[in-house]
């Protein structure tokens, strides 16, 4: 089980001009999941304010993964990856990689993607697009691997073994 917080980085949702669809995405998405929600927002594209969240949740220490959602492309006031990586202790590239890799062929514009992850004290927090069909294709990707991401960064797991897997 792990503690997950939604933040839906969005000045029309933030505004009420617009309903949060992917929040609402990542919701359904985990209710499968071993996973509970402990904190959602929504909040306008503003470098500080988001910065500010992010760190505020992950310094708490009651979640475990962070999802923004929206801010990740080449629009003027996307700023979720500049505002992720001025917070994090370390980056974790694999993850945004795989979306944009795995995503590619449902749509080429993946590419134009500048989604980050990376941990901040115990906190893995992961950007992912601002369209719900990508919200789903992104998790899609990376959501059997954020089990073992949460253990291992809570230090409950310090070897990365495949199960059913004998080793050398």
């Amino acid at each position: 089980m792990f503690n997950l917080g939604i933040v839906t980085i969005s000045d029309k949702a933030w505004q009420g001009q617009r309903p949060d669809e992917s929040g609402k995405a990542i919701r359904e998405i985990f209710s499968a999941v071993d996973s509970r929600v402990v904190k959602y927002e929504v909040i306008p594209d503003e470098m500080e304010i988001i910065a500010g969240k992010l760190a505020q949740w992950a310094d708490e220490g009651g979640v475990d993964i962070i999802l923004t959602t929206g801010g990740t492309g080449l629009g003027p006031r996307d700023v979720t990856p500049e505002a992720t990586l001025s917070i994090v202790d370390k980056v974790v590239p694999g993850l945004a990689e795989m979306m944009r890799a795995q995503t590619f062929s449902a749509t080429p514009f993946s590419l134009l993607s500048r989604a980050v992850a990376g941990v901040r004290r115990k906190c893995l927090i992961i950007n992912l697009p601002g369209s719900p069909k990508a919200v789903r294709e992104c998790l899609e990707v990376i959501l059997p691997v954020l089990p073992h991401a949460v253990e291992i960064i809570k230090g409950e797991v310090t070897e990365h073994t495949i199960p059913g897997a004998g080793r050398d």
